[in-house]
């Protein structure tokens, strides 16, 4: 098969897998892998002061821990345990570096934001609408890389899993 030409890519051409881009799906891959082979905030807390939540896949085994400590009102540290697939590994450690030191209200809606862009299938199996207004938009830098998670309706658990988690553990701990 040839590439498709270099300037006109139409949807049917990225949804055959052409990118207009050329090495963002490597440069996506490695920015997941990278997360897999070096967690970012891997580890436990106390707990007490800080709270645990457990998230788990019955139908892969994946597991996420989640360890989070509020401090004024603000994630004041997150870690990060379990284990599964590198989808589900990676995706808790981008969640845990982009909502350490943000506000339950910010962390929900980065929260919001990552899960509307999983929202594809997700939110007909979790009947959440997947809609986040525009104004509550937030930049996903890194997180982007898993946006191809989605041709893959059984992985977008993997990549949910702990972004459930956390939001289990801040309905737990924030009220």
């Amino acid at each position: 098969m040839g590439s498709p030409p270099s300037t006109n890519y139409s949807a049917s051409d990225q949804a055959n897998g052409w990118s207009p881009v050329p090495g963002l799906e490597d440069l996506y891959r490695e920015i997941i892998l990278d997360h897999y082979r070096n967690p970012r905030n891997r580890g436990e807390l106390d707990t007490p002061p800080a709270h645990m939540a457990e998230g788990f896949n019955p139908l892969c085994g994946d597991e996420v821990k989640v360890y989070l400590l509020l401090e004024d009102g603000r994630i004041g540290d997150i870690r990060i345990g379990g284990q599964g697939c590198s989808i589900s590994q990676s995706s808790a450690s981008m969640m845990s570096s982009v909502v350490m030191d943000r506000t339950v209200d910010e962390a929900r809606q980065v929260l919001r934001s990552f899960k509307a862009m999983m929202s594809i299938h997700e939110h007909d199996l979790e009947g959440d609408d997947g809609e986040v207004a525009d104004d509550e938009q937030v930049p996903l830098g890194d997180l982007e890389a898993l946006r191809g998670v989605v041709k893959f309706p059984v992985r977008i658990k993997c990549a949910t899993l702990g972004w459930n988690t956390l939001d289990q553990a801040l309905d737990e701990v924030a009220g």
